[in-house]
């Protein structure tokens, strides 16, 4: 799944929700759930997720929805796994990412 976000330091919950097409809720529990998961909070307690942030929420959304692992299976696959397969994840969505770009200059054809 290639994630379009504008560029930024910190991203709101909304807006990472919506990128993911998934409810604030659900990214509140992973965050509860996966150690890796560390938005900064501010003064108001809105988290602010970073850049890194936004890598992991996208490997356990591909582990979790795409792959169908279970939290606990995702949990261990993280830990025991996670270099190699979260560079073969990013090198797969960045390919994605040139794809769609390829695709849109396409289409301006």
């Amino acid at each position: 799944m290639h994630i379009d976000l504008p560029e930024k330091r910190y991203y709101g919950i909304g807006e990472v929700a919506k990128a993911f097409g998934v409810n604030t809720s659900l990214i509140r529990f992973w965050e509860k759930e996966f150690d890796v998961l560390k938005p900064k909070k501010n003064a108001k307690g809105n988290r602010k997720f970073t850049p890194e942030d936004i890598k992991n929420l996208q490997f356990i959304y591909h582990l979790v929805k795409e792959r169908g692992f279970t939290l606990e299976g995702a949990k261990i696959h993280l830990k025991e796994e996670k270099k190699e397969t979260l560079n073969n994840f990013e090198i797969i969505n960045k390919l994605e990412g040139i794809k769609s770009q390829l695709v849109k200059i396409k289409n301006q054809l």
